[in-house]
C-alpha cells in the first residue's frame, strides 16, 4: 500500500504535468485513465495555472479549492462564472468576479 506523504490542492494542469513525468508503461490503470482525462480537459499549461492559482487565492480571496475549480472549468463570461460560483453559497461581488475573469483571460494569453 502506498503511503500518503502530503495532500495538496492542484489543478488539472498540474496533474497533467506530474503524470507526464511518468512513463506510460510504469502507470497503473487509474493513472492511465487520469492521464487521458487531464490530457483532454486541462485547459492551460501548468506554470500558467500555478500563477493564476496564486493570483485567485491572493487577489480574489478564494480558497485553494475554489481557485482550482475556477481554473479547471475556465469560465469565459461573467454569467458563466456567476452560475458556477453560485454553488459556493457565498456572496461574490461583481467586481471580484470581473477580477477573476481578468486573471483567467490573462493566464490564457501569457506566453
Amino acid at each position: 500500500m502506498t503511503e500518503i506523504i502530503k495532500k495538496e490542492i492542484v489543478t488539472l494542469a498540474s496533474v497533467k504535468e506530474i503524470l507526464e513525468s511518468v512513463k506510460s508503461d510504469d502507470m497503473d490503470q487509474i493513472q492511465r485513465w487520469t492521464s487521458d482525462y487531464v490530457g483532454k480537459f486541462s485547459k492551460v499549461e501548468a506554470k500558467k495555472a500555478q500563477k493564476m492559482f496564486r493570483q485567485l487565492v491572493e487577489d480574489c480571496d478564494l480558497t485553494e479549492e475554489e481557485a482550482a475549480e475556477v481554473i479547471n472549468i475556465n469560465p469565459v463570461s461573467l454569467e458563466e462564472l456567476r452560475a458556477f460560483t453560485f454553488g459556493w453559497k457565498k456572496l461574490i461581488l461583481t467586481e471580484n468576479l470581473e477580477k477573476m475573469l481578468k486573471i483567467l483571460k490573462e493566464g490564457q494569453t501569457q506566453s
